[in-house]
């Protein structure tokens, strides 16, 4: 095995045979529920166990995603779900939500966790926060360099994975809220219906949110030498040629070897591949689309080829034996990987012709065809010169295999049979009304009347005297995302402006509410923290947070459901944040250009989206149409939020008097998803 790990795509039993087969040191598979890719076939829990069991006799480890954000109603199913995962013998799991981690820590504490791409973990402060929390892997965001990666390898004890081939999300993964509101299929709970692949235009490009497939086969011993733990391949949707070619391809360049390209490419792609991420050149040459010649290349020939690449399973489980043969007993002992099983059966008898041969008992001890393993070495030991049917060496045989197996796939973990807490659902209340703000330009002291003011950290930074009356009323919002080379100056400026008396931040990433934890601030969460229930609120509120923004994926009915000791929040206003982009979809060739930093871009209905760009760091596409509830929806939180992006002084005190006397909207406007449900 490499010292870096390789980590394969299953989706199905098909995918499963073609990882193991091919050489995979991992595969990552999900169950029927809570796992981002619902629909690929996945596994029961019988399957599971199965697919568990085949894995680990060929040494091959399994990690089991359970990596979508829950909600209350499903609390009782996770907890089953985690348990089901726990007694097949998994190696660890997945996950998103930290009602789920409390789950696994609740009913197996000594399940290994990793921290799910989905968790946004783009930072050595997120990391940090995931060790203290126990966890063993983090996952790491695909948009991250190679320099980037480098620092948190660096700064941590825990394992890393990195995503080396297969598709990139255009959006921050976990940040990703355009299929919800588009089509009502979250991509944070599995379904997401990839809207972003559809013909989007801006200036004279097509397909404008579509990535090309990200592959760094090219530099696997670069991202190995700096201690990457794992090479993650995505695709459990895609088939099981896909998987063998990957895993063969990362395979050879490990060892050094070549890996056909060609062959790589044409079992699918996106107009070719992309490492622009990780070299740090984002630009508009990592966009592409699944084109026709991108299909036709996808010929029978090259999955003939490919498949046999898995065609047979490869015995790759040494095993040494002893076999010993008395007038009392026959013994055979089979050591693998340190570990040593016997089986006993009959006595020899005195032979009639001749004794049993060494030759005769090896040609039947080396029929372990349709396993893992394979005879290494045999000790034969016949001081009586005795024979001994060979129906007796074959069952010894196969006892030792089947005692083998069971002691790989034995776990000595301790499992409890609990359940989630149900709590009663916070009585009705009276929202607070408070104001997010893009630019200070749109702040008035007729906004003096809100609970709290939020203004971007750079627009504090610039304005601290003009904000400096009503500092009790500020929240401090820090950059969407964080990346690793910017936290320190981030907690410079943080300190900074906790000296001049401010006293709040809000972050919707787990590392950003690190930074202002360690700033000195009190912390308040944003919605991208993507909390849906009641236990992921009672976590945070063991962080020491003061409130929390709840996830725009929630329906009305789930927020009047939540229990909740810290107040929480939802939005009643906005043209919200539906993707967040490091590679902007308005760059070309040349960079930004001339760009405004505020743009149009326009998807095939021809209907125009907001485009806005946060100082060259990441831009944000939002809605087309802004959500107003106040004259409608009343949500049973403390607070409810008016989130302003483009809109005048004059145009935000329009609102303002509108949601303060829950007026009806003389615009087009939507509930957002408070009156559905995403699937």
């Amino acid at each position: 095995m490499n010292n870096a790990e390789i980590l394969a795509p299953v989706g199905s039993e098909e995918q499963l045979l073609a990882a193991v087969r091919s050489g995979a040191d991992a595969v990552y598979l999900g169950t029927k529920s809570f796992n981002a890719r619902r629909n690929a076939d996945n596994f029961d829990s019988f399957n599971l166990n199965e697919a568990v069991k085949y894995c680990h006799s060929y040494n091959v480890k399994v990690y089991v995603t359970s990596n979508t954000i829950v909600f209350d109603k499903e609390l009782q199913e996770l907890y089953e779900t985690i348990k089901e995962i726990a007694l097949s013998g998994a190696d660890a799991v997945i996950v998103q939500d930290f009602a789920t981690v409390k789950a696994v820590k609740k009913i197996c504490p000594s399940l290994p966790l990793h921290a799910s791409t989905q968790m946004a973990i783009h930072n050595v402060s997120g990391v940090k926060v995931l060790e203290k929390l126990g966890f063993t892997r983090v996952v790491l965001a695909r948009e991250l360099s190679f320099k980037e990666i480098e620092k948190i390898v660096k700064s941590t004890t825990l394992e890393t994975e990195v995503f080396v081939h297969g598709a990139h999300c255009m959006s921050v993964s976990g940040n990703c809220y355009i299929s919800a509101f588009l089509g009502e299929r979250s991509g944070n709970r599995g379904l997401c219906a990839q809207p972003c692949r559809l013909d989007w235009k801006v200036d004279n490009k097509n397909f404008a949110l579509s990535l090309k497939d990200m592959s760094y086969v090219d530099h696997l011993k670069e991202l190995e030498a700096i201690g990457v733990t794992s090479l993650k391949i995505e695709g459990r949707m895609k088939r099981p040629e896909y998987v063998a070619s990957a895993v063969t391809a990362c395979k050879n360049a490990l060892n050094n070897k070549d890996y056909n390209k060609d062959l790589l490419k044409a079992v699918f792609s996106r107009s070719g591949f992309t490492d622009g991420y990780l070299m740090d050149k984002r630009n508009s040459d990592m966009f592409g689309y699944r084109s026709k010649d991108d299909v036709v290349s996808a010929t029978n020939d090259v999955f003939k080829e490919l498949q046999a690449l898995y065609k047979a399973d490869t015995p790759v489980t040494p095993v040494n034996m002893c076999f010993h043969i008395s007038k009392e007993s026959s013994i055979l002992q089979c050591t693998s990987n340190g570990i040593t099983v016997i089986a006993t059966g009959t006595g020899g008898e005195i032979p009639i012709n001749k004794p049993l041969s060494f030759e005769l008992c090896e040609k039947n001890l080396k029929k372990l065809g349709g396993t893992p393993y394979f005879l290494n070495d045999l000790k034969f030991n016949n001081p009586e010169n005795l024979t001994l049917s060979l129906s007796v060496i074959n069952a010894l045989r196969r006892e030792c295999v089947e005692k083998l197996d069971l002691e790989f796939n034995s776990t000595n973990r301790e499992i409890f049979d609990v359940s989630p807490e149900f709590k009663e659902s916070n009585k009705k209340k009276n929202p607070t009304l408070r104001a997010r703000f893009s630019e200070f330009r749109q702040y008035s002291p007729d906004f003096d009347c809100c609970e709290y003011l939020i203004f971007p950290i750079k627009e504090v930074l610039s304005h601290k005297e003009d904000l400096d009356k009503i500092k009790e009323k500020i929240i401090i919002k820090l950059p969407d995302l964080i990346y690793p080379f910017y936290e320190d100056k981030l907690l410079s400026n943080l300190q900074e402006l906790k000296s001049l008396g401010f006293k709040n931040a809000i972050s919707g990433n787990i590392g950003g509410i690190e930074i202002i934890k360690n700033a000195g601030l009190n912390a308040f969460g944003g919605h991208t923290l993507n909390i849906a229930n009641s236990e992921a609120i009672e976590f945070y509120e063991t962080q020491d947070v003061k409130d929390l923004t709840l996830s725009v994926e929630l329906s009305a009915k789930a927020i009047d459901n939540i229990s909740s000791n810290v107040k929480i929040g939802a939005y009643c206003y906005g043209n919200l944040p539906l993707m967040f982009f490091r590679n902007c979809p308005l760059k070309q060739k040349d960079g930004c250009g001339n760009c405004s930093g505020k743009r149009k871009i326009t998807d095939r209905k021809n209907i125009e989206f907001d485009v806005l760009c946060h100082d060259k760091m990441y831009s944000v596409l939002h809605n087309s149409v802004p959500l107003y509830i106040m004259d409608k929806i009343n949500l049973n939180c403390d607070f409810v939020t008016m989130y302003f992006t483009n809109e005048s002084k004059s145009e935000c005190k329009e609102i303002l008097k509108l949601c303060k006397n829950k007026q009806s909207a003389p615009f087009k406007k939507t509930a957002g998803l408070y009156l559905r449900e995403v699937l």
